[in-house]
């Protein structure tokens, strides 16, 4: 495969609303990122993922887009996003923003005038459908709400949204809907930004007839529907064409075989995507599981493809805490998984915090989470008669929340993130792990990070190197190599919390890195080690 820039790459993801917020007023903002800017380069990544600042009635999280040409007030100016742009290029950090062209705010101006009368000329840009009986026109569900479908009683008709109730997707069927999107892309590529991360692009393609669902709770029907292929060749072919711009498709429920489809580079879609097998379909660690997921998408991508590596994000929990040990081995876990990470193939991300071990959080009360989604969903169970704490503890394990509690700069007053009342709690362990903390220590978690790193952009081995499995039949051990060129790369980790033989010749292998200090014997590894060699091919 071709060498492109984004394939070696390290991604940062900036949610910038509990980054930094440096105007005091609780919000994390763009401000905020250029202050810490420097921070972000030493750890030796190379973009930035910025999270949605688009003007929003910010009922997602800003992921509900009422103009996409401004900023959000939370977030700053144009000015300041130009600002970030500049010092970003200048300390050799590219930028990919995230996009969300699946649906958008209900007061969004396109969709304040689709809702004012059937006849309306945009009418057409949204989705609306009959009801059947005085219910909606199927029995489908959305990712946040009972129904996909809500009544508007001025027009008499139904709006489809996969999301919740105030995010109406737009129909892509429309043309002058494409034109437009296209149109906006333009806009912010010109700014000089390096790409986008693509939110829900799996989900453009509609079905020409809303049919019932045997399951309605499997909502895989909402993705890869017809024409989705379609929008995004003409999106390519019309947008991306022009620029060396990363994109990245946050593609749901797809097997290998259908993600080919989005990222084959015969076929000029995307770039590269995150499916999601693992953090949506594995809601504990399984590593046989995941063994068996890397397995198949690296064949089902075939050297056509590039895939991303991620355990967690702004959706998902913090991986120490979901996938690891987030107390006595906190700092091994932490570090196991970043070498894991760090030596699969495709494109790894690092979400803020980490780079630092931060771990999820549990609060006491639904009132104090704000993830609409979990909150939805709440509502829903203790309406149909469920105990409000049982419910409570159900949910507080997969929130999106885990993982958007404020960033721990230090252990002062709400960890150094705001002078102001932050707009999500902080987690209490603020304290104990913070990154003043972490850069005084040469063994923390970060500078672990900031090694991995380093050697990937030292050894190509990290980045083009093939994937092949080895010691497959052990169930608490992960072991593969990685050869390119001269160079063989061996990552092996014990995934449990006891020691472990390794049956595998170490003895010729040089030790690039470890989580441990030093080596206690060479082939036994402790509790959640992780080492990874380099062997000299001849």
């Amino acid at each position: 495969m071709e060498r492109k820039w984004w394939k070696e790459s390290v991604v940062y993801q900036v949610y910038w609303r509990s980054f930094y917020d440096s105007d005091g007023d609780g919000y994390g903002d763009l401000r905020g990122v250029i202050e810490k800017l420097d921070y972000i380069r030493s750890l030796g990544v190379d973009v930035i993922w910025l999270n949605p600042f688009y003007v929003s009635p910010d009922k997602d999280n800003g992921y509900d887009i009422s103009d996409y040409y401004s900023v959000m007030p939370k977030a700053g100016t144009m000015q300041d996003f130009e600002e970030l742009l500049m010092e970003a290029h200048k300390r050799g950090l590219k930028v990919i923003m995230d996009l969300v062209v699946n649906h958008t705010s209900n007061e969004h101006a396109w969709f304040k005038e689709s809702k004012s009368s059937i006849d309306n000329p945009k009418r057409d840009w949204y989705i609306w459908r009959d009801g059947k009986q005085h219910q909606p026109p199927n029995n489908w569900r959305s990712y946040f709400c009972p129904s996909s479908w809500e009544y508007d009683e001025v027009t008499e008709q139904y709006y489809f949204h996969s999301f919740a109730v105030e995010q109406p997707d737009l129909n892509w069927k429309n043309e002058d809907v494409r034109e437009e999107i296209y149109k906006m892309m333009h806009f912010w590529l010109q700014k000089g930004i390096n790409g986008f991360r693509l939110d829900a692009i799996a989900l453009l393609g509609k079905p020409e007839e809303y049919l019932d669902a045997e399951n309605p709770y499997d909502i895989r029907y909402l993705t890869n529907n017809p024409g989705v292929h379609d929008y995004l060749h003409e999106m390519n072919r019309k947008v991306f064409s022009y620029y060396d711009a990363l994109t990245v498709g946050e593609v749901a429920f797809v097997t290998p075989e259908e993600g080919l489809l989005y990222v084959d580079e015969a076929r000029n879609e995307l770039n590269t995507l995150f499916h999601f097998e693992v953090c949506d379909e594995m809601p504990t660690w399984d590593l046989q599981r995941f063994k068996e997921i890397q397995k198949h998408w690296y064949e089902g991508l075939g050297g056509k493809g590039w895939n991303s590596q991620f355990l967690n994000n702004h959706d998902h929990t913090r991986l120490v805490t979901r996938y690891g040990n987030d107390l006595e081995y906190r700092i091994e876990s932490a570090k196991l998984f970043a070498a894991m990470l760090h030596s699969l193939p495709g494109i790894p991300y690092i979400y803020q915090g980490e780079e630092i071990g931060m771990t999820g959080v549990r609060f006491n009360s639904i009132n104090d989470y704000n993830d609409i989604s979990m909150k939805n969903k709440f509502n829903e169970l203790v309406e149909n008669g469920q105990d409000p704490e049982d419910v409570l503890k159900l949910l507080q394990p997969l929130s999106r929340d885990n993982s958007r509690t404020p960033m721990h700069w230090n252990d002062g007053r709400c960890a150094g993130f705001t002078t102001g009342k932050p707009w999500i709690n902080i987690n209490p362990n603020y304290q104990n792990i913070n990154i003043e903390k972490a850069l005084q220590d040469n063994d923390s978690i970060f500078y672990f990070y900031k090694k991995l790193i380093t050697l990937r952009k030292n050894h190509l081995v990290f980045i083009y190197g093939d994937f092949q499995p080895i010691l497959e039949e052990k169930d608490e051990l992960y072991a593969y190599l990685r050869t390119y060129q001269n160079e063989t790369l061996l990552f092996i980790g014990n995934f449990s919390e006891r020691k472990l033989p390794v049956e595998y010749n170490l003895s010729g292998a040089d030790l690039l890195i470890s989580n441990y200090k030093g080596i206690e014997e060479l082939n036994i590894l402790r509790p959640y080690e992780a080492r990874l060699y380099l062997i000299e091919n001849v």
